[in-house]
């Protein structure tokens, strides 16, 4: 690598073909729609762009194929900073293929998107912060989390599980955080904002939740997540995923 970095993401990357519409067309059927566009997108890239927006040096560990659109998403990680020395081109795939890899040296943040009921019960112990939303908490618990409540059980469930320390995301309740070093769970509140797209504000608040853990190691957990927040607060208030990620220079110089 050419450069230290300080967060590496091991993930997806992918693009996005996005079409906006009225409703969702039933079955068969072709309507009319009003806007198209090709994003960047994928969750693993998602918070490597939005970590390195917030000025930490970061690389992707990622495949993509050897086709037009791996050659431009290459390309958005150098526009946006991100270190593609472990990016790597295949032409027996298309874009769209990841490798994963969980690295016990580092400093690491395990989110289990998509979820699965029967997650191996190795990844809640091999992480340092295990991050997941409402619905992955109830398809890993089978517990409902409507609630800040619910979370705070969950989190607690997730530590018996072995997790050092939990973060469950709750959208505009903000999020709730519990380690086990203090087993009392933390509702960490965010600012209400009008939301134009949520999409991708949970990897707005992991790619700035790395930041913080990088560039801030001694900052409590606690308020590393409330800082993330308010980052994925800003997110929703744009339409897209990348495209709505804050820059440094977006952000209030209190969140540095």
């Amino acid at each position: 690598m050419s450069e230290d970095v300080s967060v590496i993401v091991v993930g997806s990357c992918m693009t996005d073909l996005v079409s906006q519409a009225p409703r969702l067309p039933k079955a068969g059927e072709t309507i009319h729609g009003h806007k198209f566009f090709i994003g960047f997108g994928g969750k693993g890239a998602n918070q490597c762009v939005q970590a390195a927006r917030m000025g930490v040096k970061t690389a992707m560990v990622c495949k993509v194929g050897k086709d037009f659109f791996g050659d431009n998403y290459i390309q958005n990680f150098k526009n946006n900073g991100v270190s593609t020395d472990f990016v790597e081109q295949t032409e027996k795939a298309a874009t769209g293929a990841a490798s994963i890899i969980v690295n016990n040296t580092v400093k690491t943040i395990f989110n289990p998107a998509p979820a699965v009921t029967d997650l191996q019960s190795d990844f809640y112990k091999a992480s340092d912060v295990f991050c997941c939303n409402e619905s992955e908490a109830e398809l890993l618990t089978g517990m409902a989390v409507t609630s800040v409540e619910d979370a705070s059980q969950v989190s607690l469930e997730l530590l018996r599980r072995g997790c050092g320390s939990v973060i469950v995301t709750l959208g505009p309740q903000g999020c709730v955080v519990c380690q086990s070093t203090n087993v009392v769970p933390k509702p960490v509140p965010t600012t209400l904002v009008t939301a134009v797209d949520t999409t991708g504000a949970g990897d707005s608040f992991i790619g700035a939740l790395a930041f913080y853990m990088a560039h801030y190691p001694t900052m409590p957990l606690e308020e590393m997540a409330r800082r993330a927040n308010l980052v994925a607060a800003v997110s929703v208030q744009t339409v897209g995923t990348q495209t709505s990620f804050p820059f440094r220079k977006d952000l209030p110089n209190e969140l540095f």
